[in-house]
């Protein structure tokens, strides 16, 4: 880590916190007293779509009161528009989460993602978020097995919208909040349009997105299809290969009625090349210790939605989907950075399951105001068979059956929002009421044995919440939610235990979030978003020995303040010149997460949570032209923290600072050509340890390519 940050390190994060807030809502008072609007100025609900906006203003982060039959008033809902930057390759999250403060985006060599935020748990697989593609689950169960083993292209997606706290109402429990991707939507004025992009890069790194659009009459479609190849930077055994295609097809039946059917095929076969000791890692951290470990995806999902809008003030959406996922592992024991058996371990995993999500709004007028009433419900099932078995040899894809398991969850939801409007004041309190039920018949096969062992567990939770927002006018407005949340025991969790283990007195985790924020738009070439913020999540669950157990309360605050300012537009606004008609815009951004984290009560009293760095401070610079033409210098400077919750050493991850320089540079009307440096000063760094060891992130590496549209 630069000594530049040294002292902050020293520091105690309290001060920091307080310091620094002050700071952020001093430089945004004065924003606002600059150019001080009429104070009956209404903050605009503003409707981000893949369109791009004028190059001399910032596009707003933040989603709108009311989107669809969805309520955001009173939440910390933000927007992702990945149009503002170079085309992102290579599902690189720490570009594509750039402009959002507090993310922990986990690198490893894999082409798998990892996310954690706010220190609520391991970032391993997004398993504390609702990870969502257009309101659809992502994960194969989002309660039993909540690791998200796939994820769209980024190249087709139209926005990724993060919601905070309030998540557990609107989509889902899950305590780190729900992140949704949009998906991108067939243009109407054509009846085909395409696009090619190739991509060619360090170890061998071959990525190629295809996609074509188009519509006659009352149908629109869209197609793509990505694919995605390379060797990994380890000495061997990091090669990976990612194929995913997708279908949309649309039918609009009425100005009032629209239809939407998709279908997702995909699989991913990579290696993994196994975790380092730290001595492994400082001694050659491109080493690879498991040569013969594999994992295989394979994924097919169909879904179809309803819109229906009965009035202009009554709105309906109904989707219902179903999927079948197979997830297969080949894996050596050992410990810690190490291999000591000449077998391995070979777990099959399948999923089917169906869903169906109504959802509806309502616009009304009482006592003086309009309100908006949202309501819905969510089902699903799943079935999910498992299998292990002992191999003879560490390259063996078969063996000796250990465990055969039938797993089977029925989940069900309720929830009800209501946005009421009293002037400048909105007020949405909500309800959710979450019903999971699990079932588990278990044989374990030891020397020819087998014991079976029959387990259900039936959960009900109801869930409260509560947003308020005022808007100060001059297009700023402050917010303020207190919700619940819930973490779902998974099957690992309370159904299949260690042997000798016991998880029968496990309850799930149950939290409370809660946010006060100031953000706005006061100016188009300025806006800024900052929040504090307190997650207080209870039965944390984890490990002590074989016993599965609560490992403390876990009680995280801290401040989060981000902020995009156009340089060119913003000297055009002082000047009363019009520069940035001629040269573009240049947006300088910046964002900070400053956490505070300890665990009460519990094996681990006192200690810090895994995954909670005291501080993640974000900075760059986007330059953009009209003609297309995107610079982007983006950083990531993160604290030194620790994987665990009882603070094992082989867990620490030291401090460290990347960069990336990334261009997308158009030569003529449908031609573009692609580039970047990805941690252009070669720093060496990891994000993320598991319990297999240390998993280096990229060295410093190249792409090049070019993309082709008409």
């Amino acid at each position: 880590m630069p000594s530049t940050f040294a002292p902050l390190i020293r520091l105690s994060t309290g001060p920091i916190i307080t310091a620094s807030a002050l700071l952020f809502l001093a430089l945004a008072s004065h924003s606002r007293s600059q150019t001080a609007r009429q104070a009956s100025e209404q903050l605009p609900e503003i409707t981000i779509t893949a369109e791009a906006e004028p190059e001399s203003q910032v596009i707003i982060p933040y989603l709108p009161p009311v989107e669809g039959t969805k309520i955001y008033a009173g939440k910390k809902a933000s927007s992702l528009n990945l149009q503002a930057l170079p085309q992102v390759q290579a599902n690189n999250y720490s570009q594509a989460f750039a402009m959002t403060p507090g993310l922990i985006t986990a690198e490893e060599s894999t082409p798998l993602v990892s996310l954690g935020y706010r220190g609520i748990g391991s970032p391993d697989r997004a398993q504390y978020f609702m990870m969502l593609q257009d309101g659809i689950p992502i994960a194969a169960d989002p309660q039993g097995y909540p690791e998200s083993y796939w994820t769209p292209p980024l190249e087709s997606t139209q926005r990724i919208d993060f919601v905070r706290g309030g998540a557990s109402l609107l989509y889902g429990p899950q305590p780190a909040g729900a992140i949704n991707y949009v998906s991108a939507m067939p243009r109407t004025d054509r009846l085909f349009g395409m696009q090619t992009k190739h991509i060619f890069g360090s170890n061998n790194l071959y990525s190629t997105f295809n996609s074509f659009d188009g519509s006659a009459g009352k149908w629109s479609w869209l197609g793509w299809f990505n694919y995605r190849s390379g060797d990994g930077f380890r000495s061997s055994n990091s090669d990976f290969e990612v194929i995913a295609g997708h279908m949309k097809l649309i039918y609009q039946q009425a100005t009032d009625t629209r239809w939407i059917f998709s279908l997702d095929a995909g699989s991913d076969r990579h290696g993994e090349a196994g975790g380092l000791t730290s001595a492994a890692y400082n001694t050659d951290r491109n080493q690879t210790v498991r040569q013969f470990d594999r994992f295989n995806l394979t994924r097919y999902v169909a879904s179809a939605e309803l819109q229906h809008k009965f009035s202009s003030k009554t709105e309906l959406s109904v989707k219902t989907w179903a999927g079948a996922y197979d997830r297969w592992s080949r894996r050596q024991t050992g410990g810690f950075g190490t291999v000591t058996a000449p077998t391995n371990s070979i777990a099959q995993q399948q999923f089917y399951n169906w869903g169906i999500e109504p959802r509806i709004r309502h616009d009304y007028e009482l006592w003086g105001g309009n309100h908006s009433l949202a309501a819905g419900m969510q089902f699903y099932m799943c079935h999910s068979p498992l299998t292990t078995a002992t191999g003879a040899t560490p390259t063996a894809d078969t063996g000796v059956l250990t465990t055969d398991a039938q797993r089977d969850v029925i989940y069900g939801s309720i929830f009800i929002e209501n946005k009421f409007t009293f002037g400048r004041l909105t007020i949405t309190p909500g309800f959710r009421m979450e019903l999971i039920n699990q079932d588990v018949t278990v044989r374990n096969i030891a020397g020819g044995t087998a014991t079976q062992r029959d387990s259900s567990k039936f959960d009900q939770q109801p869930l409260f919440g509560l947003g308020l927002s005022y808007d100060l006018g001059n297009e700023t407005a402050v917010y303020a939610n207190v919700s619940q949340s819930y973490r779902a025991t998974t099957f690992g969790q309370t159904l299949i235990t260690a042997p000798g283990g016991s998880a029968s007195n496990v309850a799930p985790s149950q939290g409370w979030s809660y946010e006060l924020g100031l953000r706005g738009n006061p100016k188009p070439w300025f806006t800024y978003d900052t929040s504090f913020f307190l997650v207080d999540l209870d039965d944390k669950l984890g490990t002590a020995g074989v016993n599965i157990q609560s490992v403390g309360r876990s009680i995280n605050y801290g401040w989060e303040g981000a902020a995009q300012f156009d340089v060119i537009g913003g000297l055009d606004a002082l000047n009363g010149t019009h520069r940035g008609e001629r040269l573009g815009a240049l947006n300088l951004y910046g964002n900070i997460s400053v956490l505070e984290a300890r665990l009460s009560g519990g094996v681990n009293n006192g200690g810090t949570p895994q995954y909670a760095p005291p501080y993640i401070i974000r900075t760059g610079a986007i330059y953009k032209r009209k003609s297309g033409l995107k610079i982007a210098f983006l950083g990531t400077l993160m604290a030194r923290h620790n994987g665990t919750d009882n603070a094992d050493g082989r867990f620490d991850i030291p401090a460290y600072t990347t960069w990336d320089l990334t261009a997308e540079v158009p030569l003529g009307k449908n031609f573009s050509v692609l580039a970047g440096l990805n941690n252009v000063f070669d720093k060496h760094y990891y994000s993320i340890v598991t319990s297999s060891g240390i998993l280096p992130a990229y060295g410093r590496n190249f792409y090049v390519g070019g993309s082709l549209k008409f």
